[in-house]
């Protein structure tokens, strides 16, 4: 009998998965699968270190039951591996970009759980960023520059309260303070060099719950969308969000360079920068200068098309 591995996180979102527990492993049984359970700890990297054990014990499913958070730990544990486990998502977190791009229920968790019971699976691209002394897998996105700390500012606290209008409570203010980095950015086919005020590096469209800034992904084609932003003002800004917001019109605006890459490598090039502007899937990553490839077709999930 194949054995499924729940891994949850007890304090993720507004609703803690904890007592659905029963609920989703008794899903993975009638699914035909030998199920047990882990909740996460508050031990660095404890959903990382399970995910891992779990795959090299011969578990052939690990389902993801948190945030976007819990779901990077997971991915980050097995895709390293030569033999890595299937993934299914049980979205309990506040954005769940993931679980959005991969139409899972996200407001019912034992609904989520039953999306395995179709048995609909599909190997997806994902993501490794790496420079020389440090690697990290990602699922949804990547990105640099002062906006994308919409989606990590919230506190946890602000998130409990506040929910998904978290998010958009720190756009606005982030969007007063615009500013903007000299990076050299280069990709399959060209490179931009100059001021930046944002790159995303997409696997989905699904960022920090918008979705629309970048176009609808095909999930396995070993390419990420990139969108770079130059400098513009204020009000082209929310030009740009209105046009975005338009069925993606944004994309052929003359501040935007969007084009598809397997790779990407960026540098940046202020003399007196330091510290840390990246964000990978929701989460502050490693420092520049780093590199992006595409893993094709790496991990197979359980999805919901």
């Amino acid at each position: 009998m194949p054995k499924a591995r729940l891994i949850y996180n007890p304090t993720s979102g507004h609703y803690p998965v904890t007592k659905s527990v029963v609920d989703i492993l008794k899903v993975l049984e009638d699914a035909g699968f030998e199920a047990s359970s882990f909740q996460t700890t508050v031990e660095v990297d404890s959903a990382k270190n399970e995910a891992t054990r779990a795959a090299k014990a011969g578990f052939d499913l690990i389902v993801s039951a948190g945030g976007d958070g819990t779901l990077d730990q997971v991915i980050n544990g097995i895709a390293p591996l030569v033999t890595r486990p299937k993934v299914a998502v049980i979205p309990a977190g506040t954005a769940n970009d993931f679980a959005r791009a991969l139409n899972i229920p996200r407001n019912n968790f034992k609904e989520a759980a039953e999306v395995i019971l179709k048995g609909q699976t599909q190997k997806l691209d994902i993501g490794r960023a790496y420079s020389s002394t440090n690697s990290q897998y990602f699922v949804n996105n990547a990105g640099g520059g002062h906006v994308t700390e919409v989606t990590y500012a919230p506190t946890w606290q602000q998130k409990s309260i506040f929910g998904y209008s978290a998010y958009l409570l720190n756009a606005i203010k982030l969007l007063a303070g615009l500013q903007s980095r000299k990076m050299r950015l280069t990709y399959d086919t060209g490179v931009y060099e100059g001021e930046t005020v944002l790159f995303l590096l997409g696997l989905t469209n699904s960022i920090g719950g918008f979705e629309k800034i970048l176009p609808i992904p095909e999930f396995s084609d070993g390419n990420f969308g990139l969108l770079i932003v130059k400098p513009t003002q204020l009000n082209r800004l929310f030009r740009l969000i209105k046009l975005a917001v338009k069925n993606r019109q944004h994309l052929t605006d003359d501040d935007v360079i969007f084009v598809k890459t397997k790779t990407l490598e960026v540098e940046l090039l202020d003399q007196n920068s330091h510290g840390n502007d990246v964000n990978i899937d929701g989460e502050k990553g490693t420092a520049f200068p780093l590199s992006f490839e595409n893993l094709t077709q790496h991990i197979e999930f359980y999805v919901n098309f």
